[in-house]
């Protein structure tokens, strides 16, 4: 019987795939033309391979799709810690069994999530996890002496055996682990305690790591790294509307209710103040913003505004820019601040990414309307302060006293729909995109009102690059 290894059971598998036009990673946005092509090439060179990125730029969920590439199931020997093929096991327990049962040996099928092992690397991770230990309870109750193959509890590499074997983090391994992984990857032998054992072991190995630790000034073995044949660097979303299509998937928006309503330039907000943040000089760049956090503020965005309406018993559903403002503590914890940032304090430094990320929306929404009604208002002593909480007719109320508003939101696509919730949303966005130009000024104590420090408008001053919207 002809019998394939896992790299060219994914090869064929991919090319299966490529001849009919399937996609090859469902659900990952913004890859097409950067990243999957590099994979592809990895497997089909059958190449083992890294994946280089920050936090939160869908290394581990690329790692985990690599099992559609993994036939539907087959056949190992039943009882063996190392998926022994029937036609040819590679430890003497398997061995063993087909001397003693012949072609009666027990087989089970193996799926393909049960093909895939994962393990994040820490400073604490031994050798007897990845590779292996000898076991003396084993040894005693089967009779063994110490220095015989049976004896041996298998670590998650050899467990992995015709499957896929993916290590998060491979720098903040040590390094006898990484001189074990490279000797298996190089000549398939392994020594347990001093016992050398050579194990041929059919095994595709996947990393991922930080850039900044797989560098010669980092963490990583040179004879390691040289032995991984694909490096393969991740981004984070190359423009807006990928980021929020990732949001959009990704986010826990089922509410079990049909009168939410998510506006789409809230949508834009959150993903804006995302970007905002990866530019950041006050925010670590080696760190990364995680696309965690556009994902988390959606939905504690949404969450604030389902308090509210379960508060005022509204049954429309609509996130406004204060909700945003209520999600930051699902931004400040995913935030590693530089020395200045450290000065400013982290609440301070997300609330001004909030105000740039819809002073930019504002310049994409409401672009040269004029404003001159609204802002003269302000500038002749008017003042609006609105609790976050109330409900959408009485804002409505309010926000109608300021002449011009409505007339400015009725000009835009900013609510299309005409109802409370609404053009309330849409009020709020035009007086936080003048507050963010310096056209009024807002504060907790007044709210709303004119602008009293010097400061003029400056169109498509948000902070966010304009073609981001394209």
């Amino acid at each position: 019987m002809h019998m394939r290894s896992v790299k060219d059971e994914m090869r064929a598998n991919l090319v299966s795939m490529m001849e009919r036009g399937q996609e090859i990673f469902p659900g990952i946005v913004g890859y097409e033309e950067s990243v999957t092509p590099q994979i592809v090439n990895a497997v089909l060179s059958r190449h083992n391979f890294i994946l280089l990125g920050l936090r939160g730029q869908a290394k581990s969920r690329i790692l985990r799709a690599l099992t559609t590439l993994l036939d539907d199931e087959i056949p190992v020997l039943a009882g063996s810690e190392v998926n022994d093929n029937p036609f040819a096991p590679i430890s003497k327990f398997g061995r063993q069994l087909l001397d003693e049962c012949g072609d009666a040996a027990p087989i089970e099928w193996l799926p393909p999530h049960r093909r895939y092992v994962e393990k994040l690397a820490t400073p604490d991770v031994t050798i007897a996890d990845v590779i292996g230990d000898v076991d003396p309870i084993k040894a005693a109750r089967g009779g063994h002496i110490l220095s015989d193959e049976l004896t041996i509890h298998y670590g998650l590499l050899p467990r992995s055996n015709r499957g896929i074997f993916a290590i998060n983090e491979l720098p903040d391994l040590a390094g006898k682990i990484q001189v074990g992984l490279f000797n298996i990857m190089q000549e398939g032998d392994v020594q347990i305690k001093g016992y050398p054992i050579r194990l041929s072991l059919d095994v595709m190995l996947v990393f991922s790591a930080n850039p900044e630790d797989y560098t010669a000034r980092g963490k990583i073995i040179t004879p390691l790294k040289d032995r991984i044949g694909s490096e393969i660097k991740t981004h984070y979303p190359p423009t807006l509307e990928h980021g929020i299509t990732i949001t959009e998937g990704e986010a826990w928006t089922d509410r079990d209710t049909e009168a939410l309503d998510v506006p789409r330039f809230i949508k834009e907000i959150i993903e804006g103040i995302a970007f905002a943040a990866r530019e950041d000089k006050r925010i670590d760049r080696r760190s990364g913003v995680s696309q965690r956090l556009p994902i988390s503020m959606l939905e504690n965005a949404i969450s604030n505004a389902e308090q509210r309406s379960l508060g005022s018993k509204e049954k429309h559903i609509v996130p406004r820019l204060s909700d945003v403002y209520s999600a930051l503590p699902a931004m400040t914890g995913k935030i590693e601040l530089e020395y200045e940032g450290e000065l400013h304090g982290s609440d301070r430094i997300g609330a001004e990414l909030v105000r740039n990320a819809a002073g930019a929306v504002f310049d994409q929404y409401v672009g040269q309307i004029d404003c001159d009604e609204v802002v003269s208002w302000f500038d002749e002593g008017g003042a609006l302060k609105i609790s976050p909480m109330e409900r959408s007719d009485l804002c409505l109320k309010g926000f109608s006293a300021i002449p011009g508003l409505l007339n400015v939101v009725e000009k835009t696509k900013l609510a299309p729909q005409k109802d409370p919730a609404t053009l309330v949303a849409g009020c709020e966005l035009v007086l936080e995109g003048l507050v963010a130009h310096k056209r009024i000024s807002r504060s907790s104590e007044l709210g709303y009102s004119r602008m009293r420090a010097p400061g003029g408008y400056k169109h498509g001053s948000g902070g966010i690059d304009p073609q981001l919207f394209q």
